[in-house]
């Protein structure tokens, strides 16, 4: 089944209903964004793409890339979405790596690409394509290359069937969405919030592209009072300024019905901070490339609740298995370990990738018992929540004792004199490792306050060796903090 089958069904139940936006402008109804459609997979097919073919789209977000990808799927080709914060070089790797057939890019985008002596063509309009590329389940449908933090990113193969299953476990287990919502993009559309359009199409949801092209915070909640019952996924360090930006100026949320976070660690009191600003709008999900946005969820009333005796415990965490999954804890064998204690997150179910792009040894890597190794570490309680500890080459090992970073940043980050913390161990002739914040704060750095504070909510063993003062913390497009940075700032 071809993914795409979703948008022609709404077109046909619902031609009259507003589709795509620009800010507050309508730029067309269901029918006339399948109408587009189809007017690009008939120019694609007439370029000589053919079912199965990879085209990758380098572009910011903006209407016409909805137009890009669903024009992909009625051609039955795979898109290969590529973050258009990412140099030309990367972008370039990756368009060889996938073997794309053709690029489509905005100006911004064929200039770039340009300098790399790639080709890139503007959305390509052409005689309508009659009817849906038919596609089997398993069929691939989109090219999700990893951030790539280490080493070149890998080509995740996510098919029809994935795309299927992680759009209805949203309805079952995220959120609800019906024709009168409207969903935002504000995060890059080749990723979390390019996923989710699907649902919203499936439902017949309006699809909103702020004018600015990217994150403003002032803009989301200008357009969320203007379209109203607005959805959103957000990375943490955006529901952080959002909410920043909130309590500066004034401004309610009105209109901000949904907002589902993921994509790197939310601290406690980040959350907590959010939901007494906005109330009960926000849902967690937590999910990898590998297996896309469809791992655990937190839903609203669990991020919301303070009458639960575990209501800390549960905000910490990144909730339950959604339903089209199976997860466990496993230690390095693949044996369970019991409630409560950390292992890997191993998972297995519709929404897990077949493999990686023409990389066997990855994929095998990756991939073992019928499972999917996450790398995160975690622990699950008896009722089923999860909690991530870190990624498992994160993990410090001190004096032969594991050390979480995300549970000294936890501390840390509730000192009032911190913004912003990383934590990573570094090599120690007599420890192994030790532990080493770096901090950005609003003063001058305060190392003997921050280690009374450490002292008085964490083992004196897990506290900091060292606390570093930084302007900023380096992260990827996706707001990730790279800690491999971090690392070699101190092997410097």
């Amino acid at each position: 089944m071809n993914i795409g089958i979703w948008l022609e069904r709404t077109a046909e139940a619902m031609p009259d209903r507003a589709a795509l936006f620009l800010g507050r402008e309508r730029v067309m109804d269901y029918a006339g964004f399948d109408r587009a459609a189809r007017e690009v997979a008939g120019a694609l097919v007439e370029q000589g793409v053919t079912p199965g073919d990879r085209v990758a789209i380098f572009m910011g977000n903006a209407p016409a890339y909805l137009l890009a990808l669903y024009g992909i799927w009625y051609a039955g080709a795979a898109a290969v979405p590529i973050n258009a914060k990412l140099h030309a070089a990367e972008a370039a790797w990756i368009i060889d790596d996938a073997g794309a057939r053709l690029t489509l890019a905005d100006s911004t985008g064929q200039a770039a690409l340009a300098t790399q002596g790639v080709t890139a063509q503007h959305l390509p309009r052409g005689t309508p394509l009659p009817r849906l590329t038919a596609r089997a389940p398993d069929d691939l449908a989109w090219l999700f290359y990893t951030s790539g933090t280490t080493g070149r990113p890998k080509g995740v193969c996510i098919t029809h069937r994935m795309l299927i299953a992680m759009s209805l476990s949203y309805l079952a287990d995220v959120d609800e969405v019906s024709a009168e919502d409207a969903t935002l993009y504000a995060a890059p559309m080749s990723h979390g919030a390019g996923l989710y359009a699907m649902v919203h199409v499936l439902r017949g949801a309006r699809h909103v592209c702020p004018a600015s092209g990217g994150f403003d915070a002032g803009e989301i909640l200008d357009l969320a009072q203007h379209h109203d019952r607005l959805h959103m996924f957000a990375a943490p360090t955006m529901v952080k300024r959002l909410t920043a930006h909130a309590r500066a100026t004034g401004t309610p949320g009105t209109g901000l019905r949904s907002v589902v976070y993921a994509g790197g660690p939310m601290y406690l009191a980040d959350i907590l901070a959010a939901v007494e600003t906005f109330g009960p709008v926000f849902i967690q999900i937590y999910g990898q490339g590998e297996c896309p946005m469809a791992i655990t969820a937190l839903q609203r009333r669990d991020v919301a609740d303070r009458s639960h005796p575990d209501w800390h415990a549960r905000l910490a965490s990144v909730g339950c298995a959604q339903s089209v999954v199976e997860v466990r804890i496993a230690d390095e064998t693949g044996a369970d370990v019991p409630p409560g204690e950390v292992g890997e997150i191993l998972v297995r179910g519709d929404t897990v990738m077949p493999g990686y792009w023409q990389n066997a040894q990855a994929s095998d890597a990756a991939l073992r018992g019928g499972w999917l190794w996450t790398g995160d570490l975690g622990r699950m309680d008896a009722q089923g929540y999860v909690t991530l500890q870190d990624r498992s080459k994160d993990m410090i090992i001190s004096g032969g004792s594991n050390i979480y970073p995300r549970e000294v940043e936890e501390v840390l980050l509730t000192h009032p004199s911190v913004s912003e913390v990383a934590v990573v161990g570094a090599p120690d002739a007599e420890w192994g490792e030790v532990v080493v914040a770096f901090v950005v704060s609003d003063g001058p750095l305060d190392e003997t306050a921050l280690d009374t504070h450490c002292r008085a909510h964490i083992a004196r063993f897990k506290r900091p060796k060292r606390y570093i003062a930084t302007e900023s913390l380096p992260k990827n497009n996706y707001g990730k903090v790279l800690k491999t940075d971090l690392r070699a700032r101190l092997d410097a």
